[in-house]
């Protein structure tokens, strides 16, 4: 059975989206970074787009009559700004040490309103907050905590000099959200994915407490934070409130999150309000 077609694969929900959206995505330039073996790319030739891929090692890339270039996060993907109208990051942002400045350099690729689909292994499911808890790994018995022996997926420095880590930067739904909206975008849609059965089995039992758990930090901020008015505390506070017990994040194995770009990330970065006065510059 192909990855794609495999309900316990992040691929087979990527492509049930892709194929849900094809008139969408129709004649659509769409970035497919990191490409891999090139599945995600054949899946959009297949509904009609127009793909474009890119990868740290384009040399496992594996698509008859497609070509998939060197691309470096670090530097940037060599194409101009607003190239795209759609961008797929799957299962890459976890390898990704500066996480803001990855998502500036999507938003800079991606046309006004431009689609952003990230998928990522799921750290706010219940099943990793366990194994965070217990071992501080991302699988508490069977898998170690990072280290510099397991971390490391590729060192190739005959093709390049920087290193392919692991799931070293594992991030959750509230932290991917925030990172997001000060590089442009907004959340449209947090997508279901394979259901971990660990997590379903222990979601009675914790659900209850974090529930309450975030109620009460939700109503405490909006009675204590003073520098922004209700309404704007209402719109944030809130949205994390529903991502925080939102059966989805705490259920799914894998994050899939769907964003939609809503302006430049240097308009995010000049529209800032600092929250500590202490910290302006003079």
């Amino acid at each position: 059975m192909n990855y794609e077609d495999n309900p316990k694969s992040i691929k087979y929900y990527v492509k049930r989206f892709l194929m849900n959206n094809q008139e969408r995505f129709q004649g659509k330039r769409i970035l497919d970074f990191p490409a891999g073996n090139g599945v995600t790319s054949r899946l959009l030739k297949e509904i009609g787009a127009e793909p474009l891929a890119y990868d740290l090692f384009p040399e496992y890339f594996d698509v008859e009559n497609m070509e998939c270039q060197r691309a470096n996060i670090k530097t940037g993907i060599p194409l101009e700004d607003k190239s795209a109208e759609g961008f797929i990051c799957q299962e890459g942002i976890e390898h990704f040490s500066d996480q803001f400045e990855a998502l500036k350099e999507f938003n800079r690729l991606l046309k006004e309103q431009g689609m952003l689909l990230i998928t990522t292994p799921n750290y706010s499911s219940i099943r990793s907050r366990l194994s965070y808890f217990m071992a501080e790994s991302e699988r508490s018995g069977s898998r170690m905590p990072p280290n510099e022996l397991d971390s490391i997926w590729m060192s190739q420095q005959q093709i390049t000099s920087e290193i392919y880590f692991g799931h070293l930067f594992l991030t959750g739904i509230q932290k991917l959200r925030v990172l997001a909206k000060l590089a442009g975008f907004r959340i449209k849609k947090v997508h279901l994915t394979h259901v971990k059965p660990s997590s379903l089995f222990f979601f009675p039992l914790f659900f209850p407490f974090i529930l309450l758990s975030n109620w009460m930090a939700y109503h405490k901020n909006m009675r204590k934070n003073k520098d922004y008015d209700r309404s704007a505390k209402k719109a944030v506070y809130g949205e994390m409130l529903k991502l925080a017990i939102s059966p989805k994040v705490l259920l799914s194995r894998n994050l899939m999150v769907e964003f939609v770009k809503e302006q430049d990330h240097q308009e995010v970065s000049s529209n800032l309000k600092s929250r500590h006065k202490g910290f302006g510059i003079t």
